[in-house]
């Protein structure tokens, strides 16, 4: 028999922590100190991974300048197409408001924060740039590192090689070690979410499951309007051969929708790409970027996740935060593809960046894997997709 994989396991502990909430929810109450643990350790993580993937996505590609054109376009067209995902997910769960109802359990004793003061633009405008990086890593100020770490991966790039070459590999190693890491803390994935789906059952009751349904099918809706709302207009604007493309990327995708791992579909997405007429160059520089910077469906479900943990906590966030909130989840998503469940570590850190409570993460992790098809498939379909444009816009004749 084949030994059962950790997504396994974890579905396993939510149907177990479910009904240990279930029937015996004062007992449960006693459980949340396992998946506090468990939060602890993924929030170590978040700084350090998004430092080194950062810094080696944007030193290592310190020949940007020898790519030229074609870099600064598929980074142009990466940026807009991923906002529009993150947008197209916000929109969806504004509208569908599948985490209004549930009532979250009250936080433990001593972590109740503050609401923050109303600030004006210029204080969240001062608020992303970091005076101390330390201080930032320390306070959880997610969108901070971020921007250190970017200006610090810029000024790498223009190092000459020979000193840039001891940094990058630093960055590299470090992560390297934090995949690893992250490996580590997912071992005990199932013991700390099967605990806060116990305890949060115990509160809740069993009702939460409608949310959850709601919050799938949200999530569903999204990607189709995405894919036919964005990506479609784009490969008809590029005159891409819609037949054509669609029998190319169709088995890079479908592979990624079935293991739910982007890693698995490069190779084919990659082949395919070749045969389809996109030049070798191109193909080798878009889809490898595109990994770091072109995650459609990823920043879609971010945003969409995002603001379901504020409308399950109660909280309404003026739309100046909610658009605060989506700018750090755009940058926060790059370079961290191939972590596994890289979601749930950018997610956690970002909403307890924002004041937001981790519980409703927990219940998202329920239904996690199947969002993880949607949201993977469109990640190489994006990617796919981008290669043709990109190498429309550098004048190539594909498929005339």
């Amino acid at each position: 028999m084949r030994r059962p994989s950790l997504t396994t396991w974890i579905l396993i502990s939510i149907v177990v922590g479910g009904a240990f909430g279930y029937f015996f929810p004062a007992a449960a109450t006693e459980l949340r100190i396992l998946s506090t643990i468990f939060i602890r350790l993924i929030r170590t993580i978040v700084a350090p991974l998004l430092f080194a993937t950062l810094v080696v996505g944007i030193a290592s590609h310190g020949n940007l300048k020898q790519v030229g054109r074609m870099g600064v376009k598929a980074i142009i067209y990466f940026e807009i197409v991923t906002t529009l995902a993150l947008l197209i997910g916000w929109a969806a769960i504004t509208v569908s408001r599948a985490g209004v109802g549930i009532t979250l359990p009250p936080p433990e004793p001593g972590a109740q924060t503050a609401p923050p003061a109303p600030q004006s633009w210029q204080d969240i405008v001062l608020h992303i740039f970091p005076e101390n990086i330390a201080k930032a890593v320390a306070d959880g100020e997610i969108l901070q590192v971020v921007v250190f770490s970017l200006i610090f991966g810029a000024a790498l790039a223009m190092v000459p090689e020979a000193r840039r070459r001891p940094l990058l590999s630093f960055a590299e190693s470090l992560a390297e070690t934090m995949f690893k890491f992250t490996n580590i803390v997912m071992l005990f994935a199932p013991i700390g979410v099967g605990a806060a789906i116990a305890y949060t059952v115990g509160h809740l009751g069993i009702g939460i499951l409608a949310n959850l349904a709601k919050l799938l099918a949200t999530m569903y809706i999204a990607v189709f309007v995405f894919i036919g709302g964005v990506l479609l207009p784009v490969a008809l604007i590029a005159r891409v051969p819609i037949r054509r493309f669609v029998r190319a990327a169709a088995e890079p995708t479908s592979i990624a929708f079935a293991t739910a791992s982007s890693e698995a579909a490069l190779p084919r997405a990659m082949e395919n790409m070749e045969a389809f007429g996109v030049p070798r160059p191109i193909v080798a520089f878009v889809i490898p970027t595109g990994y770091s910077f072109n995650l459609d469906g990823s920043t879609l479900y971010l945003s969409l996740a995002a603001i379901f943990v504020a409308q399950a906590a109660g909280i309404e966030m003026p739309i100046r935060q909610q658009f605060l909130l989506l700018l750090t989840l755009m940058l926060t998503s790059k370079g961290v593809a191939g972590v596994p469940r890289a979601a749930l570590v950018i997610l956690l850190g970002t909403v307890s960046s924002f004041n937001l409570p981790a519980e409703p993460v927990f219940i998202i992790l329920g239904i996690d894997a199947l969002m993880d098809m949607a949201r993977t498939a469109t990640n190489v379909l994006g990617n796919c997709l981008a290669t043709v444009v990109v190498a429309r816009w550098e004048g190539e004749r594909i498929g005339n």
